[in-house]
């Protein structure tokens, strides 16, 4: 026997025995729990924005981000900002995109997390080279803990997907914090409770 398969089979011989895994119950966050999400976002560099019944999304918009110049949206529905080329778009000509507009399958109260693919943001790169992204989320979707955020993917198919949790962030350099490194310079996330 080889030193190699000898130190193997030392190992396998003693390993320790299995055990239950832990209760799943690690935070005190609940399906939906709006708070939890939004102080969690917050605090990260996120805003979070509960939009009233009835409220009309882009005038929301337009009062966040009154300078800006170039918004675009991959909801049809925002027919005024929708990015219909997205097929043929050179993903250069997003550089000047101030806000850009997509919708999240789901969030995560934990750590203010969103899910999104490619099907949602019709272009991948649209999330980072925008410099403000806006995200609009379904309150009832909001599960509490990245465990069932994976269960809930786990099974799905889909060639390219993200979680987002504020926006771009490093403080590599002295430890200084600085927003909007290596993509958007906010994030924020308008809470829909359809």
């Amino acid at each position: 026997m080889s030193s190699r398969n000898a130190i193997l089979a030392a190992v396998k011989r003693n390993q320790p025995a299995a055990l239950p895994l832990p209760e799943k119950e690690y935070t005190s966050a609940r399906k939906g729990d709006i708070e939890k999400f939004s102080a969690t976002l917050e605090g990260i560099g996120g805003k979070a924005y509960m939009l009233k019944e009835g409220e009309d999304v882009l005038a929301v918009i337009s009062t966040i981000f009154p300078e800006a110049r170039r918004v675009v949206s991959v909801d049809e529905s925002m027919e005024i900002h929708y990015l219909k080329e997205h097929l043929t778009i050179v993903h250069h000509s997003l550089q000047d995109v101030d806000v850009a507009i997509i919708n999240a399958q789901f969030g995560v109260a934990e750590n203010g997390a969103i899910w999104v693919t490619e099907d949602d943001l019709k272009i991948r790169v649209l999330p980072f080279i925008c410099e403000h992204l806006v995200a609009i989320l379904d309150v009832n979707t909001i599960v509490p803990t990245m465990h069932e955020a994976y269960n809930r993917i786990g099974s799905a198919e889909y060639g390219f997907g993200v979680f987002i949790a504020g926006p771009s962030k490093t403080a590599d350099i002295e430890q200084s914090l600085v927003l909007g490194a290596h993509g958007p310079k906010s994030m924020t996330v308008l809470i829909k409770s359809l």
